[in-house]
């Protein structure tokens, strides 16, 4: 798991907890990291977390990305790295060397208050209403997928991937592998990142799947 500590002039202001898929970094609200900022792009850099690796990458050549401040278009990140971008920072953690060893060691300003206050947010991200996806079709019809962690995936490479991402303000729906296949109340998804509403209907590889909240 990946954690990412957004912060401004040495202030921690939010945080995110990922274990694998895609993690969008940008100036839009849309995005799993937002950094309100116009030195930021909407779209910024991607994070894509996968078999205990997290590489990140630059959406938009406009908009420089820096990780320990070096220009970079590709970058394996590694524990206490910090992305650059503005005026911004984010600190990646790994989520097993979180101890308070590591806390401590993130900017002065980051104290017992800072600390308290990010896990406070994590907790009342746990506590959002849980979702699930009902099949609506196939030989999987009427199954339940409880939508549980952070990141849920969902389909196979060559018939399109999607992912669903939890987040406090409700679930988000983006293409991750390819297009063809993939949509949301009868209409493509392409590039949009869509948050779920009770009773959407999303199609992966032909197979309907409803969304509803608990």
């Amino acid at each position: 798991m990946a954690k990412f500590t957004v912060y401004f002039k040495d202030n921690a202001i939010h945080t995110g907890v990922f274990d694998s898929g895609v993690v969008h970094i940008g100036r839009d609200e849309t995005n799993d990291l937002v950094v309100d900022s116009l030195a930021v792009a909407p779209a910024h850099a991607v994070a894509v977390i996968k078999d205990g690796t997290c590489v990140l990458k630059q959406l938009n050549e406009k908009f420089p990305l820096l990780v320990n401040d070096q220009h970079t278009k590709e970058w394996s990140l590694q524990n206490n790295d910090i992305i650059n971008i503005g005026k911004h920072y984010i600190v990646y953690n790994t989520t097993d060397e979180f101890s308070e060893k590591v806390l401590v060691s993130t900017p002065a300003d980051f104290g017992d208050a800072d600390v308290r206050a990010l896990n406070e947010k994590l907790e009342d991200a746990v506590k959002s209403p849980e979702a699930n996806l009902q099949v609506l079709n196939g030989m999987h019809i009427v199954r339940i997928l409880r939508l549980k962690k952070a990141m849920t995936r969902l389909g196979h490479e060559g018939a399109g991937v999607i992912v669903i991402a939890r987040r406090k303000d409700g679930y988000f729906l983006s293409a991750l592998q390819g297009h063809e296949g993939l949509a949301i109340n009868d209409e493509p998804l392409g590039d949009r990142t869509v948050q779920l509403q009770r009773n959407d209907v999303i199609v992966v590889d032909s197979t309907s799947m409803q969304f509803f909240l608990d």
